[in-house]
């Protein structure tokens, strides 16, 4: 009998310390506080909700060929129309929000070569988002050295581009679409002028 009661005490002890550490810990999920640490020094694992939602991965919806019809040919084009014509002077469309020429836009004038060079600039990155493809298929080859050197003589050329247009200078718009033909030619030159006997099309992106 004796075993008995000397075994209830222990246990009965055990139960209230149970419910004692269960209250507290209620009561600090109602208070919003986080949850104590766990015995031995175990860090408590923190709570799902209310989390960081992770950002999502760049994703490559147009191939090479794509990219630059989209982006980089028209708004190279706003540069080299520049050379000839003072931005300022050009006829504006009646509907300047609806027009789809930049320089005559609402947008338009030397805020619309500004806009352009920037686009110049940021599109560098795009040409190195994962997954993206040549249209031959290919992927495009940015792992290659090269390729770096090439995307970071467009971004360049592109934020000089900006400089240019921020000064209303003519003359410097064709110092830097001078190096922007360059910039692509470098490219061009090394992964798509293929010729018949270098393969035509289906080996572009192939240095």
């Amino acid at each position: 009998m004796r075993i008995r009661r000397a075994l209830a005490l222990p246990l009965a002890v055990a139960a209230l310390a149970m419910l004692i550490l269960a209250g507290a810990e209620a009561a600090q999920q109602r208070r919003g506080g986080a949850p104590e640490p766990a015995a031995g020094g175990g860090a408590a694992q923190p709570a799902a909700r209310g989390g960081a939602a992770q950002p999502a991965a760049p994703q490559a919806a147009a191939n090479l060929n794509q990219l630059m019809r989209a982006i980089l040919f028209p708004n190279s084009n706003v540069l080299f129309a520049v050379q000839s014509d003072d931005p300022t002077k050009l006829k504006g469309s009646r509907e300047p929000s609806a027009a789809t020429d930049p320089l005559t836009g609402l947008y338009g004038g030397w805020q619309a070569v500004e806009n352009s060079s920037l686009a110049i600039a940021e599109s560098a990155n795009l040409l190195t988002v994962p997954g993206r493809r040549c249209s031959n298929g290919r992927p495009v080859p940015m792992q290659n050295a090269d390729w770096g050197k090439f995307v970071q003589g467009l971004r360049t050329a592109g934020m000089a581009a900006l400089k240019a247009a921020q000064s209303k200078n003519q003359d410097m718009i064709l110092e830097v679409t001078d190096q922007m033909s360059v910039a692509c030619s470098n490219c061009h030159e090394v992964y798509r002028d293929k010729t018949p006997a270098q393969g035509g099309d289906k080996n572009r992106c192939v240095p």
